[in-house]
């Protein structure tokens, strides 16, 4: 039976320049959930990710918003649209599921996600969240809340935060033994909440880690045969929204990444995408797929999105196995419908 792990964007279920209410949120979730389904009914162990970009920018909103009140911090924000974005998708997966006669259990798993204080990210914000802004909103909100804001792909003014790369999942073990006994798992949502340590204690950082980083590390450890990213775009393009423009089906680990060595991919948008897409295929994995959130299904049929694969000169004897760190974690054992 072959699995893959798979990112949805933030966006899939709340798009950044909406205010939609939580029953719109609900449909858009349903609409995701009837092809991760559909996927399930295939025979395919799935773990899903979503991105929060849009979510924990309006966490953050509120919380400013909220006079009087004690300011969230990043980190809890992060935490709580894990919560929030795990609960819509549970409800709508189990729904579909049922409809389909499958019964497989579906768990959200509150994850944090290690990080370095001495990642370069921390001191160079490229992260957008939240809505877009006008000029003169922008230009209020950085006066009023001390945000580093800029122009995001030519639509409008957005907030950046720091996004470290991570480098340990904390919840590890957990989701392993979760996803081993059968279950659809829902695990490091938003990219994870980010930690560090600090002596002996694990402490939150003030960042958003990116979802697909995080996705490709997640998807290496489990050991995933596929690794699904679904985006707001149909496909990867090099020189895009130019008159050059050229869509990639087909591609190759060294293709694709000379395409970003040369700044065709955004740093805070499809730029780390391509490099989890890389890192997951030269990590074992056999093959990354990039493409829409609407057309998950059809981009593992083949006929859409984009389909990356190992460079015939980067086919390897032996790929190197990035070892988990599992500090201060202890194996478990889960029991699900019979199964261990």
């Amino acid at each position: 039976m072959k699995s893959m792990v798979i990112a949805i964007g933030g966006n899939a279920l709340v798009h950044c320049c909406e205010k939609e209410s939580t029953k719109q949120q609900f449909l858009k979730a349903h609409k995701v959930a009837k092809q991760i389904v559909e996927l399930a009914r295939k025979g395919y162990r799935i773990v899903i990710m979503h991105g929060n970009g849009p979510q924990v920018g309006f966490q953050l909103l509120l919380s400013e918003a909220a006079s009087g009140l004690p300011r969230r911090s990043l980190d809890v924000c992060d935490a709580c649209t894990q919560g929030e974005t795990g609960y819509l998708l549970q409800q709508a997966l189990n729904s579909e599921l049922r409809q389909a006669g499958l019964a497989i259990p579906v768990v959200t798993v509150v994850t944090q996600c290690l990080v370095s204080l001495n990642d370069p990210a921390m001191s160079r914000p490229t992260k957008p969240i939240g809505p877009f802004y006008s000029q003169a909103e922008a230009e209020e909100c950085k006066r009023r809340y001390d945000w580093t804001i800029v122009m995001d792909a030519e639509r409008g003014y957005r907030r950046v935060v720091p996004s470290p790369r991570p480098i340990e999942i904390i919840e590890l073990e957990v989701i392993r033994e979760l996803f081993d006994a059968g279950a659809l798992v829902i695990a490091c949502g938003g990219g994870g909440i980010p930690v560090a340590w600090k002596g002996e204690d694990l402490v939150g950082v003030e960042a958003v880690i990116d979802k697909d980083l995080s996705s490709s590390l997640l998807a290496s450890q489990l050991e995933t045969d596929l690794f699904l990213i679904g985006t707001d775009t149909d496909c990867v393009y090099v020189d895009y929204k130019k008159a050059s423009q050229q869509a990639l089906h087909e591609t190759d680990t060294m293709t694709l990444e000379r395409h970003l060595r040369v700044g065709q991919f955004a740093a805070g948008s499809m730029g780390p995408k391509i490099e989890a897409a890389l890192e997951f295929v030269r990590g074992g994995g056999s093959e990354a797929v990039i493409g829409s959130c609407d057309d998950l299904c059809a981009a593992l049929d083949g006929i859409a999105g984009t389909h990356v694969t190992l460079a015939r000169e980067e086919h390897f004897p032996e790929l190197p196995v990035r070892p988990p760190t599992r500090r201060g974690l202890m194996p478990v054992e889960l029991k699900i419908k019979g199964r261990v």
